[in-house]
């Protein structure tokens, strides 16, 4: 195993106790359809700021980012969004790269971070942009859509 690998699994193993190790107070995660991320091109030295829905993949420079899921803590508890996230480098002619799949944590954008040449890319919230409604009685919802290879 090498070092980037054993400090990756050593991160995931923290990550993992951070979330256990929060104090049960019953309330829920809100669960959000929206994930906030800000990017950094270390070439140009600019910073954005974009969004994407879950499920809908959105680019930043040759990175496409898949956000899986995301939620975040009630507003009684200390501040905290995580979301899962997919993100492949996906360069014309050429075929797409997996690069990450995981957790990331806004207030810890350094626990589970894309290690990438020229991109950074962290969490910074998760949201929801519009009211959900459950399903009508005795429907199931929709199955979320199968990460693409």
């Amino acid at each position: 195993m090498n070092v980037s690998r054993s400090r990756r699994c050593i991160l995931c193993v923290v990550a993992l106790l951070l979330v256990c190790a929060t104090p049960a107070t019953g309330a829920q995660a809100i669960e959000g359809d929206t994930v906030v991320l800000q990017g950094l091109d270390k070439v140009t030295a600019r910073v954005w700021t974009f969004e994407a829905r879950i499920g809908e993949a959105v680019r930043f420079g040759t990175l496409e980012i898949y956000p899986r899921f995301c939620d975040r803590t009630p507003p009684e508890e200390p501040p905290e969004s995580k979301a899962f996230l997919d993100i492949y480098e996906a360069r014309p002619g050429e075929e797409r790269v997996d690069l990450f799949h995981g957790w990331m944590f806004a207030s810890s954008p350094a626990l589970n971070a894309l290690e990438h040449p020229v991109y950074d890319v962290w969490l910074l919230d998760c949201k929801t942009t519009q009211a959900v409604m459950p399903p009508p009685a005795g429907e199931t919802p929709a199955a979320p859509p199968e990460t693409p290879r």
